[in-house]
């Protein structure tokens, strides 16, 4: 029998050694053993990091270019009666991964042996949701397939992916989960620019086909090669979350912050082109500007995310990302009347903006560092910053007004929206300052 000790080594070495290479666990009859592969390198770790890092950048970079699709889809005459709902389709395949996140996480650790049974149910749901799309005739069509079907898979196989990602990287969990959020920043740089090309020759039919079969072939393969570190017995001992830490303050300001920084986060990528048209620059030049902001997210959430595997504080990091990204929102957006303001504003955003995202694995492990809740607080951040993506519709058609006047500040069309993304940016830098500096100045008045 093995001892109480080493029963519970699993959960310890999640948290306090990440460097041994094996542990041992007695089998049924205390004879057999198992070795568990080491954590944080090694062949096994890097290629469940590799393949998940292929799912992230295409799965969710696909959806990310929907911007593509929706000029195309508003200039076809077939889908000019219903020209208000096309938004709808990115808005339901974004949206649904944000705002699934913590169903999906449920079900992931409520049925840890079928985490690879999860990926082959949603996998299959995005590529024939881009199969039958193409088969559209209507809007709403193609928001039941492209969108909900779409949506609804890749939140089904996200989390199985994280949660294997989770065993497989602790110390160096922030450099994995940036790489992992930086990956569809490198399609985003090219992919809107391939769609856009397909489109044009061949149609949307032709083209969503063409994706599917893309996806299928380069991911299809990879499905094998993810797999969990942990045997069963032990998943199903992380599947146990302790939800202590929603009594703990720190859990809520660090959700206030994103939920607060989310309602604004989401506008620049899907305005920029159209504000550097309204300063009279080129459509291929807009496109080039969201391009540059996927290259800095790159940059900026890997750089976050391993710099929040260092002994610097989480709350510092994620208000200099806030306070940064405010700064460039006011500055280099509002007050851009060329396209040398809109490049540095793309980098700055890009980079700082995109690297508050990553800091989310980091916040969960500041309010715990019992391994079984990370999924739990990963998926409760990401809900939170999604509901500013479901919500950007109305509020910009709120905020947004008919006129453009190049001299005012953000050409006056966009000044709602620029003065939301800035606003917001710092407001959550303000909710997380001003919770430590009272958290220190009542600990000062107790001594």
């Amino acid at each position: 029998m093995a001892s109480t000790e080493e029963s519970q080594v699993p959960s310890l070495e999640l948290t306090e050694r990440p460097r041994d290479l094996a542990y041992s666990h007695a089998g049924p009859e205390g004879g057999s053993s198992q070795e568990l592969r080491p954590v944080d390198r090694g062949r096994d770790a890097w290629t469940v990091l590799i393949a998940g890092l292929v799912f992230e950048a295409l799965f969710w970079g696909f959806p990310t270019c929907f911007g593509v699709f929706q000029n195309y889809y508003s200039s076809l005459p077939e889908f000019e009666s219903d020209a208000g709902n096309i938004a709808l389709i990115g808005a339901l395949a974004q949206g649904l991964s944000f705002l699934g996140a913590p169903f999906s996480a449920m079900v992931t650790k409520r049925f840890p042996k079928y985490q690879r049974h999860q990926i082959w149910i949603g996998w299959p749901m995005c590529v024939f949701g881009l199969l039958a799309a193409s088969f559209a005739t209507t809007v709403n069509g193609l928001v039941g397939t492209q969108g909900i079907m779409y949506g609804v898979g890749f939140v089904t196989l996200t989390y199985p992916i994280i949660s294997m990602l989770n065993e497989w990287w602790v110390a160096r969990k922030g450099m994995a989960f940036g790489l992992i959020s930086a990956s569809s920043g490198v399609t985003g740089a090219f992919m809107p620019f391939v769609i856009e090309s397909l489109l044009q020759k061949y149609g949307y039919r032709t083209t969503l086909r063409a994706c599917a079969v893309a996806l299928a072939v380069l991911t299809g393969p990879l499905v094998p090669l993810l797999k969990a570190r942990l045997p069963a017995s032990e998943r199903a001992a992380l599947g146990r979350t302790d939800w202590a830490f929603l009594k703990k303050p720190l859990f809520w300001i660090y959700g206030c912050a994103i939920l607060v920084q989310g309602l604004g986060f989401f506008y620049p990528a899907v305005f920029l082109p159209s504000f550097a048209a309204s300063i009279g620059i080129p459509p291929i030049n807009g496109a080039l500007l969201v391009a540059l902001m996927s290259i800095a997210q790159v940059l900026g959430q890997f750089a976050f995310g391993y710099i929040s595997d260092k002994n610097l504080p989480v709350s510092f990091l994620a208000i200099v990302c806030c306070i940064a990204a405010s700064l460039a929102s006011l500055t280099f957006w509002g007050l851009a009347k060329s396209i040398a303001f809109l490049v540095i504003f793309s980098l700055v955003y890009g980079f700082f903006g995109y690297g508050f995202g990553t800091m989310r694995v980091a916040m969960g492990r500041a309010v715990s560092d019992d391994p079984s809740t990370v999924l739990s607080t990963y998926s409760i951040f990401v809900f939170l910053q999604g509901v500013g993506n479901v919500l950007v519709g109305p509020v910009s058609a709120a905020l947004m007004t008919a006129s453009t006047e190049r001299e005012h500040f953000a050409t006056g069309k966009y000044e709602g929206v620029v003065l939301l993304t800035s606003s917001s940016s710092v407001l959550a830098a303000l909710i997380i300052g001003v919770w430590h500096g009272y958290h220190r100045l009542f600990k000062t008045l107790v001594r």
